[in-house]
Protein backbone atom coordinates (compact mmCIF):
# COMPACT_ATOMS: atom_id res chain seq x y z
CA UNK A 1 0.00 0.00 0.00
CA UNK A 2 1.50 3.50 -1.10
CA UNK A 3 1.41 5.50 2.78
CA UNK A 4 0.40 8.97 2.55
CA UNK A 5 -1.36 9.76 5.79
CA UNK A 6 1.02 7.62 7.86
CA UNK A 7 4.79 6.55 8.16
CA UNK A 8 5.90 2.91 9.07
CA UNK A 9 9.19 1.78 9.82
CA UNK A 10 10.85 -1.32 11.33
CA UNK A 11 14.07 -1.35 12.85
CA UNK A 12 15.90 -3.41 15.71
CA UNK A 13 12.38 -5.27 16.12
CA UNK A 14 10.22 -2.74 16.72
CA UNK A 15 7.80 -1.20 14.27
CA UNK A 16 7.16 2.36 14.34
CA UNK A 17 3.81 3.93 13.42
CA UNK A 18 3.39 7.15 12.66
CA UNK A 19 0.07 9.35 12.24
CA UNK A 20 1.48 11.91 9.51
CA UNK A 21 -1.27 14.94 9.15
CA UNK A 22 0.54 17.50 11.39
CA UNK A 23 -1.39 20.14 9.22
CA UNK A 24 -4.35 18.84 11.13
CA UNK A 25 -2.98 18.32 14.12
CA UNK A 26 -2.87 14.50 12.54
CA UNK A 27 -6.73 14.05 12.81
CA UNK A 28 -7.75 11.32 10.93
CA UNK A 29 -9.88 10.66 7.81
CA UNK A 30 -11.20 7.20 5.92
CA UNK A 31 -7.67 6.86 4.28
CA UNK A 32 -5.69 7.35 7.70
CA UNK A 33 -7.46 4.41 9.68
CA UNK A 34 -7.52 2.67 6.02
CA UNK A 35 -3.27 2.91 6.57
CA UNK A 36 -3.28 2.20 10.48
CA UNK A 37 -5.15 -0.85 10.01
CA UNK A 38 -2.46 -1.94 6.78
CA UNK A 39 0.75 -0.66 9.03
CA UNK A 40 -0.36 -2.86 12.39
CA UNK A 41 -1.28 -5.88 10.21
CA UNK A 42 2.36 -5.42 8.18
CA UNK A 43 3.92 -5.39 11.82
CA UNK A 44 1.75 -8.17 12.79
CA UNK A 45 2.50 -10.36 10.00
CA UNK A 46 6.52 -9.43 10.28
CA UNK A 47 8.19 -12.05 12.89
CA UNK A 48 11.10 -9.92 13.00
CA UNK A 49 8.89 -7.08 14.72
CA UNK A 50 7.71 -7.80 18.76
CA UNK A 51 6.65 -4.71 19.45
CA UNK A 52 4.67 -1.33 17.49
CA UNK A 53 4.88 1.83 19.16
CA UNK A 54 2.43 4.06 17.97
CA UNK A 55 2.71 8.32 17.52
CA UNK A 56 2.04 11.34 15.45
CA UNK A 57 4.21 14.00 13.70
CA UNK A 58 5.27 17.07 15.01
CA UNK A 59 5.74 18.40 18.76
CA UNK A 60 1.67 19.35 18.58
CA UNK A 61 -0.56 16.69 18.71
CA UNK A 62 -0.66 12.66 18.97
CA UNK A 63 -3.91 12.59 17.20
CA UNK A 64 -7.37 14.84 17.62
CA UNK A 65 -9.78 12.06 16.37
CA UNK A 66 -11.83 12.20 12.90
CA UNK A 67 -11.21 15.63 10.91
CA UNK A 68 -14.59 17.45 11.08
CA UNK A 69 -13.89 18.89 7.62
CA UNK A 70 -14.50 15.03 6.48
CA UNK A 71 -17.24 14.19 7.86
CA UNK A 72 -20.65 14.49 6.36
CA UNK A 73 -24.13 13.65 8.02
CA UNK A 74 -25.16 11.56 5.01
CA UNK A 75 -22.25 10.35 3.06
CA UNK A 76 -19.72 9.71 6.16
CA UNK A 77 -15.92 10.41 6.23
CA UNK A 78 -15.09 8.01 3.05
CA UNK A 79 -17.58 10.07 0.86
CA UNK A 80 -19.73 6.89 0.13
CA UNK A 81 -22.58 7.08 1.67
CA UNK A 82 -20.85 5.43 5.15
CA UNK A 83 -20.16 2.12 4.30
CA UNK A 84 -19.56 -0.82 6.46
CA UNK A 85 -20.52 0.47 9.75
CA UNK A 86 -22.43 3.17 8.79
CA UNK A 87 -19.66 6.12 9.78
CA UNK A 88 -17.44 5.65 6.67
CA UNK A 89 -14.16 5.07 9.09
CA UNK A 90 -13.30 1.04 9.71
CA UNK A 91 -12.65 2.66 13.23
CA UNK A 92 -14.21 -0.63 14.66
CA UNK A 93 -11.18 -2.79 12.59
CA UNK A 94 -8.42 -0.45 14.09
CA UNK A 95 -9.51 -0.80 17.86
CA UNK A 96 -9.58 -4.33 17.35
CA UNK A 97 -6.22 -4.84 14.95
CA UNK A 98 -4.38 -2.69 18.46
CA UNK A 99 -6.02 -4.94 20.68
CA UNK A 100 -5.59 -8.64 18.40
CA UNK A 101 -2.17 -7.91 17.26
CA UNK A 102 -0.31 -10.78 19.32
CA UNK A 103 2.74 -7.71 20.28
CA UNK A 104 2.27 -5.07 22.64
CA UNK A 105 1.49 -1.48 21.50
CA UNK A 106 3.27 1.79 22.82
CA UNK A 107 0.96 5.08 22.40
CA UNK A 108 4.03 7.20 22.26
CA UNK A 109 1.57 10.36 22.54
CA UNK A 110 3.72 13.95 21.44
CA UNK A 111 1.24 16.51 22.25
CA UNK A 112 -2.82 16.01 21.62
CA UNK A 113 -4.76 13.15 22.85
CA UNK A 114 -7.88 14.09 22.02
CA UNK A 115 -11.60 12.81 20.97
CA UNK A 116 -11.19 9.38 18.76
CA UNK A 117 -7.30 9.91 19.33
CA UNK A 118 -7.48 9.42 23.07
CA UNK A 119 -9.39 6.49 22.45
CA UNK A 120 -6.44 5.27 19.84
CA UNK A 121 -4.25 5.78 22.66
CA UNK A 122 -6.82 4.25 25.54
CA UNK A 123 -6.66 0.66 23.30
CA UNK A 124 -3.29 0.50 23.35
CA UNK A 125 -1.01 -1.69 26.01
CA UNK A 126 0.97 0.95 27.46
CA UNK A 127 1.12 4.72 27.05
CA UNK A 128 4.17 7.22 27.40
CA UNK A 129 3.58 10.56 27.46
CA UNK A 130 5.62 13.87 27.13
CA UNK A 131 4.94 16.38 29.60
CA UNK A 132 3.68 18.40 27.25
CA UNK A 133 0.93 16.23 26.10
CA UNK A 134 -2.77 16.64 26.49
CA UNK A 135 -5.37 14.34 27.19
CA UNK A 136 -9.45 14.49 27.20
CA UNK A 137 -12.71 14.43 24.95
CA UNK A 138 -14.67 16.14 22.67
CA UNK A 139 -17.52 13.78 21.61
CA UNK A 140 -20.24 15.48 22.90
CA UNK A 141 -19.32 18.85 22.08
CA UNK A 142 -19.21 18.42 18.68
CA UNK A 143 -22.04 15.91 18.05
CA UNK A 144 -19.97 12.45 18.43
CA UNK A 145 -19.09 9.92 20.90
CA UNK A 146 -17.73 6.27 21.22
CA UNK A 147 -20.09 4.19 23.70
CA UNK A 148 -17.15 1.01 23.11
CA UNK A 149 -13.61 0.85 23.94
CA UNK A 150 -13.41 4.58 24.09
CA UNK A 151 -15.94 4.73 27.23
CA UNK A 152 -16.56 1.03 28.77
CA UNK A 153 -13.13 -0.02 28.12
CA UNK A 154 -11.72 3.43 30.24
CA UNK A 155 -13.59 3.24 32.39
CA UNK A 156 -11.62 -0.63 33.47
CA UNK A 157 -8.88 1.54 33.49
CA UNK A 158 -10.11 5.16 35.10
CA UNK A 159 -12.97 4.12 37.48
CA UNK A 160 -16.59 4.71 36.50
CA UNK A 161 -16.35 8.21 37.91
CA UNK A 162 -13.80 9.43 36.01
CA UNK A 163 -14.66 8.16 32.60
CA UNK A 164 -17.88 9.59 33.36
CA UNK A 165 -16.10 13.15 34.30
CA UNK A 166 -13.66 12.77 31.21
CA UNK A 167 -16.48 12.56 28.60
CA UNK A 168 -19.56 14.48 30.19
CA UNK A 169 -17.00 17.81 30.69
CA UNK A 170 -15.09 17.32 28.00
CA UNK A 171 -12.22 18.74 29.56
CA UNK A 172 -8.26 18.60 29.02
CA UNK A 173 -5.82 17.18 30.85
CA UNK A 174 -2.26 16.91 31.68
CA UNK A 175 0.03 13.99 31.20
CA UNK A 176 0.92 14.03 34.87
CA UNK A 177 -2.68 13.97 35.86
CA UNK A 178 -3.15 11.04 33.66
CA UNK A 179 -0.67 9.15 35.14
CA UNK A 180 -2.12 9.89 38.62
CA UNK A 181 -5.76 8.40 37.71
CA UNK A 182 -3.47 5.10 36.19
CA UNK A 183 -4.38 6.54 32.03
CA UNK A 184 -0.26 7.39 31.55
CA UNK A 185 2.21 4.58 32.17
CA UNK A 186 5.42 7.16 31.83
CA UNK A 187 5.71 10.99 31.73
CA UNK A 188 9.01 12.11 30.08
CA UNK A 189 10.32 15.32 28.52
CA UNK A 190 9.23 15.96 24.72
CA UNK A 191 12.73 15.52 23.70
CA UNK A 192 13.09 12.22 25.69
CA UNK A 193 9.95 10.84 24.19
CA UNK A 194 11.10 8.49 21.29
CA UNK A 195 13.67 7.14 23.15
CA UNK A 196 12.03 6.38 26.20
CA UNK A 197 9.69 4.58 24.02
CA UNK A 198 12.22 2.66 22.29
CA UNK A 199 14.06 1.88 25.41
CA UNK A 200 10.40 0.19 26.85
CA UNK A 201 10.25 -1.90 23.27
CA UNK A 202 13.83 -3.13 23.49
CA UNK A 203 12.83 -4.13 27.20
CA UNK A 204 9.69 -5.67 26.00
CA UNK A 205 11.61 -7.74 23.18
CA UNK A 206 14.00 -9.36 26.03
CA UNK A 207 10.98 -11.11 27.14
CA UNK A 208 9.85 -14.54 25.78
CA UNK A 209 7.65 -13.70 22.75
CA UNK A 210 4.59 -16.20 23.52
CA UNK A 211 4.67 -15.02 27.24
CA UNK A 212 4.21 -11.77 26.03
CA UNK A 213 1.58 -12.98 23.54
CA UNK A 214 -0.14 -15.01 26.22
CA UNK A 215 -0.45 -12.36 28.91
CA UNK A 216 -1.81 -9.94 25.92
CA UNK A 217 -4.84 -12.67 25.08
CA UNK A 218 -5.04 -12.81 28.95
CA UNK A 219 -5.63 -9.19 29.32
CA UNK A 220 -7.79 -8.85 26.88
CA UNK A 221 -10.23 -11.53 27.64
CA UNK A 222 -11.47 -9.65 30.69
CA UNK A 223 -12.67 -6.99 28.23
CA UNK A 224 -13.92 -8.84 25.28
CA UNK A 225 -17.10 -8.24 25.69
CA UNK A 226 -16.96 -4.86 24.79
CA UNK A 227 -16.62 -5.35 20.84
CA UNK A 228 -19.87 -6.09 20.98
CA UNK A 229 -20.79 -2.92 22.76
CA UNK A 230 -18.79 -1.28 20.33
CA UNK A 231 -20.60 -2.33 17.39
CA UNK A 232 -24.19 -1.36 18.67
CA UNK A 233 -21.93 1.63 19.32
CA UNK A 234 -20.79 2.32 16.17
CA UNK A 235 -24.24 1.66 14.37
CA UNK A 236 -25.76 4.31 16.60
CA UNK A 237 -23.28 6.71 16.13
CA UNK A 238 -23.85 6.70 12.09
CA UNK A 239 -27.94 7.20 12.58
CA UNK A 240 -26.73 10.19 15.10
CA UNK A 241 -24.31 11.94 12.40
CA UNK A 242 -27.18 12.52 10.36
CA UNK A 243 -29.27 14.45 12.46
CA UNK A 244 -29.29 18.14 13.23
CA UNK A 245 -28.21 17.70 16.81
CA UNK A 246 -24.79 16.41 15.06
CA UNK A 247 -24.61 18.76 12.43
CA UNK A 248 -24.88 21.83 15.08
CA UNK A 249 -21.91 20.07 16.60
CA UNK A 250 -19.45 19.78 13.83
CA UNK A 251 -20.74 23.03 12.11
CA UNK A 252 -20.10 25.06 15.43
CA UNK A 253 -16.63 23.30 15.45
CA UNK A 254 -15.95 24.31 11.83
CA UNK A 255 -17.19 27.95 12.33
CA UNK A 256 -15.66 28.54 15.27
CA UNK A 257 -18.76 29.39 17.03
CA UNK A 258 -20.25 28.65 20.37
CA UNK A 259 -22.26 25.35 20.35
CA UNK A 260 -26.01 25.62 20.68
CA UNK A 261 -27.72 22.17 21.81
CA UNK A 262 -30.44 23.48 23.72
CA UNK A 263 -32.95 23.09 20.70
CA UNK A 264 -32.07 19.43 20.79
CA UNK A 265 -33.65 18.99 24.74
CA UNK A 266 -37.43 19.26 24.32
Amino acid sequence: MELIDTILEKKNGVAKITINRPEVYNAFRAQTIKELIWCFREAWDDNTVGVVILTGTGEKAFCTGGDQKQKDGESGYDGKGGLGNGIGLEIENLHQTIRNIPKPVIAAVNGYAIGGGHVLHVVCDLTIAADTAKFGQSGPKVGSFDAGYGSAYLARIVGEKRAREIWYLCEQYSADECKEMGLVNKVVPLHELQQASEDWAQKILQKSPTAIKMLKLSFNADSANIQGITQLSMANLALFYQSNESAEGKNAFLEKRPVDFSTFRS
